[in-house]
């Protein structure tokens, strides 16, 4: 219901606007904000349009009136948007100039007002300053490439200036500059001694840059503006346009509807890497891995574009489409020339991720001479084809479907235990969190939710249907998050299973997805339609787009979860029961990273009963856990990554000196293969030589291993 309260509000107002606006006629509706662009001289410069100054105010009062945190905009969150929209730009003080920085200062106290009124002169004319002086930086870059370097010098370069003070002079920064082009000259020449190719390789590095720069576009300055003003705000609230709002949904979904085949940019051309099995494009067997797309057309007849050079979300938007429609693509097959192109026609399709599913594997472990067998099911995010789902599909996709399926499969292979892997889980649908918690509890509260009017609902496992009651295990690390909290909570609250690994991440918010199209994209489009009909004047909306108009989408932060204990998992998250050294750094990644996060608090618990406890084996487990890292090759390794990071992570200067240069990446190289050969040594694996390329191997997950032996201990312990 909240979701649809704020639709009809929006709806509301953008109504009341669009009729105002039509009264004042076309004049006001051609402009986007306030006076004249403000230009950066000898620069191409980025200027915002009237869809951005529209969405702007809109977001900027769903946010202000509509988010959980009820903030309202000042002066000082202005500052704090400002600060991170600088540091988005140039986070390593590499570019911009002090005297730049005390020229934007006059906006740091507008962007509040700024946001409220649609302005978006200033935040491009920050943007337009920064690509210039970028610009300048890669050029002056192409010209050091003419000049001769000594690496026999004692010299160090201070890659990592983010905390140092802004250069105030180009002089200086050329110096820094100086040094940066030798670090990467440096850098390849340890690969192959050969300068002059090396230079050749810098060369074409720095050009593609500059060529990559020139495809930016005003969307790009908008989404890291917006970025900017939504996590000052709540790290969870998000805006995205058009394209990533698009990539967040097949992210959601698991499934897009196109040809069957990843794309990237390579040298202007967008270039096949990879074929989707059993996709429009694998089925016509007339693409290649590395075929290259020069031409799109839509349908049988359809004119073609080309579209070499073009960036490659723009040719993604060309290329998928519609399941049913056709797409004609114009190829350029591997190593071939320009001339005489190959024309495929293909009938897009909805391609499903598989990858990207849930998916499992059976691993054996010994208990006192008997054989157990542990089913290991991997989670990789709480995916729902809501799209399917509404559409009446019968077989639309979903984790908890998923899983379902894989649990009867592994019943059937007659396993003792199983172990739910959430590493690496950032979350999904809330709803798909209470349906897998229900596959191993009977019924009961899942989780509970507060609104933004601190109402608070609890939401329930109706379902009395059990799928696993047998031993079972929950690995977590510091990227599992929101939903995968609400699980692993529940099942811990519940005392259903075993939570094994590191903290979890502490997102405990909730965030609803609105579609601005529907919002007030409609509307918007006739009423274009309208003044044009009335003056004769088209409204130049998107410059240079003839796409229809897209206001993208916002995840709003609308109300925050509890576990059913009444502990909130924001800031805090799940700690587990077995708790694994980790290789992410709980100091840099995480909610209580974040400091414009929302606190920890608690509410009243639910009313629940638990159908288990680990208090008593946890000892015990804790024990056998121990005694075995202690002669773990792979624990100690990971324990000495650990440390090693800490170490680097903490440098912020590298030597210039070849000598001593090629010696650190000789020692890292060489700590690197011992510690591989090490684990292979374990595994009965034949050791690697030094350059040969690492292959992955199920068996290299020893945590994951390790977490079904502490089941099998469990199992053991009960009986």
């Amino acid at each position: 219901m909240f979701g649809i309260e704020i639709n009809l509000m929006l709806i509301k107002n953008m109504f009341k606007k669009l009729y105002l606006m039509a009264i004042l006629g076309a004049s006001v509706a051609c402009h986007a904000t306030p006076g004249e662009p403000i230009k950066v001289a000898g620069s191409r410069n980025l200027e915002p349009d009237e869809q951005q100054a529209i969405v702007c105010k809109e977001v900027t009062g769903m946010i202000t009136n509509y988010n959980y945190k009820k903030i309202k905009l000042n002066d000082s969150i202005s500052t704090v948007i400002f600060n991170k929209y600088i540091k988005a730009l140039d986070e390593n003080h590499n570019y911009l100039l002090a005297s730049d920085l005390k020229d934007f200062d006059q906006y740091k106290t507008q962007l509040d007002d700024d946001l409220q009124a649609g302005e978006l002169n200033h935040v491009f004319y920050i943007y337009n300053v920064y690509q210039k002086r970028f610009t300048e930086r890669i050029k002056y870059s192409l010209e050091q490439l003419n000049k001769d370097y000594d690496f026999t010098q004692k010299e160090t370069f201070m890659f990592n200036r983010e905390d140092q003070p802004w250069i105030s002079s180009v002089s200086d920064l050329n110096k820094f500059w100086d040094k940066r082009v030798k670090y990467d000259l440096l850098n390849l020449n340890l690969a192959t001694p050969d300068v002059n190719k090396n230079k050749e390789t810098l060369k074409k590095r720095y050009e593609n840059i500059i060529t990559q720069l020139t495809k930016q576009n005003n969307q790009d300055v908008f989404q890291t503006f917006m970025d900017a003003f939504t996590e000052a705000i709540d790290p969870h609230t998000n805006y995205f346009n058009q394209s990533n709002a698009a990539q967040f949904n097949i992210e959601m979904s698991k499934s897009l509807e196109g040809i069957g085949a990843s794309l990237q940019s390579e040298n202007e051309f967008v270039t096949i890497k990879s074929i989707v099995k059993g996709g429009p494009a694998e089925r016509s067997k007339l693409l290649t891995i590395d075929d290259r797309i020069i031409g799109v057309a839509q349908g049988k007849t359809g004119d073609f574009q080309d579209i070499i050079g073009w960036r490659l979300d723009n040719a993604i938007s060309l290329i998928r489409g519609t399941k049913g429609t056709t797409v004609r693509l114009k190829i350029l097959p591997k190593g071939k020339t320009t001339t005489n192109p190959k024309i495929v026609e293909l009938v897009r399709e909805k391609i499903v991720l598989q990858d990207q599913l849930a998916s499992k594997e059976i691993r054996s472990y010994n208990l006192n001479g008997k054989p157990v067998k542990i089913g290991i099911i991997d989670v990789p995010g709480f995916y729902l084809d809501y799209k399917a789902l509404q559409a009446g599909d019968k077989n639309y996709r979903s984790i908890s479907r998923d899983v379902k399926l894989i649990i009867d499969s592994l019943k059937a292979q007659k396993v003792d235990g199983i172990v739910m892997d959430l590493r690496q889980n950032g979350g999904g649908s809330l709803p798909e969190a209470i349906q897998l918690t229900g596959l191993f509890i009977k019924t009961g509260p899942v989780v509970q939710v507060r609104d933004v009017k601190n109402r608070i609902e609890q939401d329930d496992d109706d379902d009395p249907e059990i799928a696993w009651n047998g031993p079972l295990a929950v690995m977590v690390d510091r990227f599992s998050a929101s939903a995968s909290e609400i699980f692993a909570g529940a099942i811990q609250d519940y005392g259903r299973g075993l939570i094994i690994g590191t903290q979890t991440y502490g997102k405990g918010t909730v965030q609803s997805a609105i579609d601005l199209d529907k919002v007030i994209g409609s509307s918007f489009s006739k009423l274009l339609a309208g003044i044009k009909e009335k003056t004769g004047q088209s409204v130049k909306v998107t410059p240079g787009s003839d796409q229809q108009v897209s206001f993208g989408q916002i995840n709003l932060t609308i109300a925050k979860f509890y576990r059913i204990s009444g502990s909130s998992t924001q800031h805090k998250g799940v700690i587990p029961d077995i708790q694994f050294p980790s290789a992410i750094p709980l100091d840099k990644y995480g909610e209580d990273t974040e400091p414009s996060a929302l606190p920890f608090d608690m509410i009243a618990k639910s009313n629940y009963a638990p159908v288990g406890s680990f208090t008593a084996a946890i000892p015990q487990l804790k024990s056998l856990h121990d005694a075995r890292m202690q002669t773990n090759v792979s624990y100690k390794n990971l324990l000495e990554d650990i440390a090693d990071y800490k170490k680097r992570d903490a440098e912020k200067i590298v030597s210039l000196n070849e000598t001593e240069l090629k010696k650190q990446h000789d020692e890292d190289d060489a700590k690197l293969l011992a510690h591989d050969n090490a684990r292979r040594a374990v595994l009965g694996l034949k050791p690697l030589v030094k350059g040969e390329t690492r292959t992955k191997d199920k068996d290299a997950d020893f945590l994951k291993i390790e977490a079904g032996q502490i089941l099998t201990d469990y199992i053991g312990i009960k009986k």
